[in-house]
């Protein structure tokens, strides 16, 4: 049972970093990145649709996405979708492809950013943190209903102390990895 409660802890830290991992992927960071479009939906046929699955999205330059639409008439719609989103960039289009043109970023935007990757980061860690608390109470439970004894109790602590630890590292790691990115000329 003790282990049961390890792994579902260790699936719920993983599950933890890959959220992480892709709220990171959609901060810009002066690179033209697919991933800064993810969280953008547009109205189509009366159901919100992430644009990536509406449209062919590629990266001709280091500083350009463009965005080819399958439904070249709902080209108004994305472009409208991307003003009203927070990326803060300007489409332009030829009719069948929207171009964004990345600009690069001021030393007060990257500053702003990193600012953002660490509250990101801190909350993750506080995810990280109340899963580590959960499993302790489950041990302590188990513990009570003379499933485990003391001693695997205090066991599993460490134990889930040590997978925190190292989970904690890892956002450290990502974030740290992220904001050399973001201070990059």
């Amino acid at each position: 049972m003790p282990n049961g409660v390890m792994e579902t802890a260790k699936q719920k830290m993983d599950n933890a970093i890959n959220a992480f991992t892709r709220e990171l992927a959609s901060i810009r960071a002066g690179r033209a990145n697919a991933s800064l479009l993810d969280r953008i939906t547009v109205d189509y046929y009366g159901v919100p649709t992430p644009i990536n699955q509406m449209a062919g999205i590629s990266v001709p330059e280091a500083r350009l996405l463009a965005i080819q639409p399958y439904d070249k008439t709902i080209i108004g719609e994305i472009e409208k979708a991307i003003l009203k989103s927070d990326i803060g960039i300007t489409p332009s289009n030829d009719g069948s492809i929207i171009r964004l043109a990345i600009p690069a970023l001021t030393e007060e935007r990257r500053k702003d950013i990193v600012k953002t990757v660490k509250k990101e980061a801190e909350d993750s860690k506080v995810v990280i943190r109340n899963i580590r608390r959960d499993a302790n109470e489950e041990f302590k439970k188990l513990e009570k209903n003379s499933e485990i004894t003391e001693d695997d109790l205090h066991r599993n602590g460490d134990e889930i102390q040590k997978l925190t630890d190292a989970y904690i590292k890892q956002i450290d790691d990502i974030a740290k990895e992220k904001e050399n990115e973001i201070m990059e000329i």
